[in-house]
């Protein structure tokens, strides 16, 4: 039988500033960092898939890029997507789309580190 995969394992988002984008994960979103983390990432507590802030790879150059990630949907789940949306926006994060209700609940976008689009959603 040929190997298969059980589906993702490990999310990270590639940055400049690895510090200003762990910083902003801690004070915005509330993560909280993992006991262990390699040199050049940070990795956050999150379930229950592991979530991180790398140094960019080999070759991978966002001076290129006018919005990093683009095509990739990269989405968090919360208690209260309106209250981590007021939250948000009162610290002037940016929001990208308004509140709306999703078959995944309350949902909306926000900039992100270093001009991701992340999205939220939940009760």
């Amino acid at each position: 039988m040929p190997a298969t995969i059980d589906g993702p394992d490990f999310v990270a988002l590639q940055v400049r500033d690895v510090d200003a984008a762990a910083a902003f994960c801690e004070r915005h979103l509330g993560l909280r960092r993992a006991a262990v983390s390699p040199p050049h990432a940070v990795v956050f507590d999150t379930r229950p898939i592991p979530f991180a802030v790398r140094e960019l790879l080999p070759g991978v150059d966002l001076a290129d890029t006018a919005r990093p990630g683009l095509g990739v949907a990269l989405w968090f789940r919360t208690s209260d997507a309106h209250e981590l949306h007021d939250q948000l926006a009162a610290t002037g994060v940016k929001i990208l789309t308004p509140m709306v209700d999703s078959p995944f609940g309350p949902t909306f976008s926000f900039e992100g580190p270093e001009g991701y689009t992340l999205t939220a959603h939940g009760a």
